[in-house]
């Protein structure tokens, strides 16, 4: 008898597959709506199979540039080694991925769903790639920088032309487009992926990150043994010097270490936005 075909039976066979809504709709129609047929359906198509590698941890991998006309777009596709960061069809792979993500603006959801060479979705070509290469592949984040300012990008570690490991980009405004300026954008890009900032000043820090770094300062000056009114007065030195170390115009700037970075931009360099991508970072 055949079963009604419903989102819950669609719901199921993704809990115990881990394969996506459209590949387990096809499944269940292909076998009646048969959950345990559609699961051999999908283990013999290789979906399945691949899946159950999404359990595991892909911490290495690689980050991707892709620029046109002032415009750059940066993507992270992780793999579990390094390995297969430097196997050709992953590479392959990534860098025809990261100009999908640039032709659409660096929108995730718009990528996985775009149609490649092969004819196959981003999502299916990467079910694919993870049977014929046997580990867990993710494409795990991206940003889209316009061309609205001037944008400068770094990447360090590189295999080649704008793939590697770390990168960064950097989006200024100016009145000024000189190869002076030019070049203080260049150094800015590659001072931020030397330096990792995490906001452009401090107002840019979130809260609650904040707030644990206090935390965790006041702890630790308590298990030395400060008193209590020692311990608000260092606890605030302390945090100011967190604030400092990690906001880009406040770090001191890698190529003079006289300066920090707001000295050496002068009145007509502003910067409105950057981003640091390193293989790996952040994933537990």
């Amino acid at each position: 008898m055949v079963k009604e075909n419903s989102l819950e039976n669609v719901k199921k066979l993704r809990e115990i597959t881990g394969v996506g809504f459209k590949d387990c709709k096809i499944a269940l129609d292909e076998n009646n709506n048969d959950i345990e047929k559609s699961v051999e359906y999908l283990r013999k198509k290789g979906i399945a199979k691949a899946s159950k590698k999404m359990s595991r941890t892909a911490a290495d991998g690689l980050v991707l540039i892709n620029e046109k006309n002032n415009m750059i777009s940066a993507i992270e596709i992780n793999s579990e080694t390094d390995f297969v960061a430097k196997n050709k069809d992953f590479i392959s792979f990534c860098k025809e991925i990261s100009e999908i993500n640039f032709n659409n603006k660096g929108d995730l959801d718009k990528t996985k769903s775009s149609i490649m060479k092969n004819k196959k979705t981003v999502d299916e070509s990467l079910i694919n790639l993870i049977s014929k290469i046997g580990e867990k592949i993710t494409i795990r984040r991206s940003k889209f920088f316009d061309d609205k300012g001037l944008n400068f990008k770094y990447v360090h570690n590189t295999l080649e032309k704008n793939v590697g490991k770390v990168l960064s980009i950097v989006k200024i405004e100016t009145s000024n487009s000189s190869e002076e300026v030019k070049d203080i954008g260049i150094k800015l890009a590659m001072h931020i992926a030397a330096s990792s900032p995490i906001a452009i000043e401090r107002e840019g820090i979130k809260k609650n990150l904040l707030d644990k770094e206090l935390e965790i300062i006041k702890e630790e000056l308590k298990n030395s043994g400060k008193k209590d009114d020692m311990i608000e007065k260092i606890s605030q030195g302390k945090l100011n010097k967190f604030i400092s170390d990690n906001t880009l115009l406040n770090q001191i700037w890698i190529m003079d270490t006289k300066k920090k970075v707001k000295d050496i931009l002068g009145k007509n360099i502003k910067i409105k936005d950057f981003i640091r991508f390193k293989v790996g970072e952040g994933i537990e």
